[in-house]
């Protein structure tokens, strides 16, 4: 039974909560590889991107919630989405015509159009808090859980309770449908083959007949998709601040290099290995050897290699290693 528990406890406070990160982080991570594929950039403005998709949600969700609009257990956000991902694309479309189309028409180096993105990164986030203000907002209602922790105690009769958040299953089914949905349109449409054929060699494209513009614009569209959705389901399973999208920016391109940056599947996996390895290494274990030890061996400490407040230090030394002895990730950095 001890064993069991200990399972339990695992269930409960590692694999459900690093697979709900993981998904977030895994879309923003195909947000950055499909940027630097296709666009050859990194954007260092992508936290701020989904933060302002997510302002745009949670305006769509009070707006609907004042008209008695709602979806009964599962959040009102899931209506709004779809609204702010049409207002996210304009934006995106937005800055791309004022600002990346000049430095990419001039043909300039890669490192400039990152710095371009700081810029955009720091206009972005001061829209978002003119607007929304830098308070923490919470906009998900419904049931909260699908299964309570007392719920599963009585249920089971074992000592450890297992939590589920509707928002943690909303969040995992999302990311799998969208990712799946994505990696057909990369493989199987006309126009993601010539994104794909683009992101490999831009002159022998060209001379194919593919239109740049078209290219852009969709890459363009599809990377709204992506932060709007991503931004608000973070949001939902946690709560929404805009400096918090911000601090995403590191293990968000950790996850993007330790999959082969321009690889949209090394991408997803690189989400969950970073989510994994941000709650295994900061986790306190005491209670889980309790669980497996004789009381004689039982440990005193919390068994704890990190504190939670170093959680990014580990997305920062993954990226680091990552860096130095396999530059290319998991995969090769290309799209598939």
């Amino acid at each position: 039974m001890d064993y069991i528990n200990a399972i339990v406890l695992l269930l409960n406070y590692i694999f459900v909560p690093a697979l709900a990160y993981g998904s977030q982080l895994a879309l923003g991570a195909i947000f950055v590889t499909l940027i630097y594929g296709i666009l050859r950039f990194a954007n260092f403005a992508t936290g701020d991107m989904m933060s302002f998709g997510t302002m745009f949600t949670i305006l769509f969700t009070w707006y609907f919630q004042s008209l008695g609009i709602s979806l009964g257990i599962l959040p009102t956000a899931l209506i709004a989405i779809p609204f702010a991902i049409i207002f996210m694309v304009g934006y995106m479309l937005l800055i791309d015509k004022f600002v990346f189309k000049y430095y990419r028409v001039s043909k300039s180096p890669p490192v400039q159009l990152a710095m371009v993105s700081i810029g955009v990164m720091f206009v972005t986030q001061a829209v978002v808090r003119i607007i929304i203000g830098p308070s923490d907002r919470r906009f998900f209602d419904g049931e909260k859980f699908l299964i309570k922790a007392g719920e599963f105690k009585e249920m089971t009769g074992l000592n450890e309770g297992l939590a589920i958040k509707s928002t943690q299953v909303i969040t995992i089914v999302v990311t799998l449908i969208l990712v799946s949905t994505l990696f057909w349109f990369l493989n199987k449409t006309k126009t993601g083959k010539s994104m794909r054929a683009y992101s490999d060699n831009e002159d022998l494209a060209l001379l194919s007949g593919i239109d740049p513009k078209k290219i852009v614009m969709i890459t363009w569209m599809i990377a709204g998709v992506l932060a709007t959705i991503g931004g608000a389901l973070y949001g939902l399973d946690k709560s929404f601040k805009p400096f918090t999208y911000f601090n995403n920016m590191l293990p968000i391109f950790a996850a993007a290099i330790v999959g082969g940056i321009g690889n949209p599947f090394g991408a997803f996996l690189g989400g969950y290995v970073i989510a994994f390895s941000e709650i295994l290494l900061t986790y306190a274990y005491k209670k889980f050897f309790m669980y497996l030890l004789p009381e004689s061996l039982e440990p005193n400490t919390l068994v704890q290699l990190l504190s939670t407040d170093y959680k990014f230090a580990v997305s920062f030394s993954i990226l680091v290693i990552v860096l130095l002895y396999r530059p290319s990730g998991i995969f090769k950095g290309k799209i598939l």
